[in-house]
């Protein structure tokens, strides 16, 4: 039946062992629920976690829309337009297709979309409860967010949003601000062990509220980075999947947004005018080597339109007998596999002897 959800959206348009204070809101719409507060991390916060796909600490999310009305930007479309309209539709579209494709969403699921207060979690949080209510299976969604106790943060923006929205939601407060800063110094990238933390209290937190599928904001751009992030400083070729078991069996984390570009995000939710809350502590630092891939991978977009695209798709075309990992492949047992050559059969027949035998005739030519 998830198999469905892909063409009905088609068509409208442990931390390990710190003691952290950890303490939940209630419901929206109640009227002593606790304000947000001042240690949010972009998606990071809560969309990212590179144990989830790393382990190391680039592979963190960047959420975050640093100031929307930048002059820089374009111009906020309206969205009563029929530009926005089809942004709107295409995002639904997308999202719709990944959940299809992967099987992420089950008749009696209980989500916790984790929200950071960044675009691209508003935008998850936006996009799946305008589904709830069209969706041939019946699920749940409660909002999670992880206040980290940052300085300045302004703590009554996500309750004030999320109950004009009528979403149920969790605040949980942890102060992971505090050792972040005692352990990394200011010059060093705090993102592995802010992650870390982070992580720990999202999956304690989906323990306690229930949650059988834990829907991250990482997109398309989020996936693309985060391989190259592991290919440069891991050695290791590794991404970001759009669904993933964690390593203790216990907890399912989806990522809806895994088909749907940044720049589409973007203008989403410049157009819906969400309250972004800016984050000084992981994503904005600029020798956070995810910047660099970043900066790396859209200069190669505006160069070479569509490479980010073509990047994405070869995530999920891979060759393991093109590459040279021997738990996947099983090299050894190749001869065994050779088949007697028949003379009536061209030596160089397409696709089996060597697919790009044209190229490379052409690199080793003399003449």
């Amino acid at each position: 039946m998830i198999a469905r959800l892909y063409p009905l959206m088609s068509g409208w348009g442990k931390t390990g062992g710190m003691d952290l204070d950890t303490t939940t809101t209630r419901p929206a719409g109640s009227p002593d629920a606790p304000a947000l507060n001042p240690d949010r991390d972009r998606d990071p916060a809560l969309n990212c976690d590179p144990a989830l796909n790393s382990d190391c600490d680039p592979a963190v999310n960047r959420d975050r829309e640093t100031n929307a009305a930048s002059a820089s930007e374009p111009p906020r479309m309206s969205r009563d337009s029929t530009n926005f309209k089809r942004l709107h539709r295409r995002l639904a579209r997308e999202m719709g297709k990944a959940i299809a494709d992967y099987s992420m969403i089950q008749e009696g699921d209980r989500i916790m979309v984790c929200l950071s207060g960044g675009k691209d979690s508003y935008t998850l949080l936006t996009l799946l409860t305008e589904l709830q209510r069209r969706a041939p299976v019946r699920f749940e969604i409660i909002a999670m967010n992880l206040d980290q106790k940052q300085p300045g943060f302004p703590e009554h923006v996500l309750p004030a949003y999320l109950d004009d929205q009528g979403v149920d939601y969790r605040i949980i407060e942890a102060d992971t601000y505090a050792i972040v800063k005692e352990k990394i110094p200011a010059d060093r990238v705090a993102c592995s062990l802010c992650s870390r933390l982070r992580r720990g209290v999202i999956y304690r937190t989906a323990t306690e509220l229930g949650a059988t599928k834990i829907a991250l904001g990482h997109h398309r751009d989020d996936m693309v980075e985060t391989l190259f992030l592991n290919l440069f400083h891991a050695a290791k070729l590794k991404g970001m999947p759009p669904k993933l078991l964690t390593n203790d069996r216990r907890h399912v984390v989806i990522r809806p947004l895994a088909y749907c570009a940044e720049a589409d995000i973007a203008r989403f939710a410049r157009a819906k005018d969400y309250p972004i809350i800016p984050c000084n502590l992981c994503g904005t630092q600029p020798q956070a080597q995810r910047a660099q891939i970043k900066a790396m991978l859209q200069d190669w977009e505006r160069l070479h339109p569509g490479r980010l695209d073509a990047i994405f798709h070869a995530m999920q075309d891979i060759r393991p007998s093109q590459l040279g990992d021997t738990s996947l492949f099983d090299f050894a047992a190749l001869e065994s596999q050779r088949e007697d050559f028949d003379p009536g059969e061209p030596a160089d027949a397409p696709g089996t002897t060597f697919e790009h035998f044209s190229s490379t005739r052409a690199l080793f030519a003399f003449d």
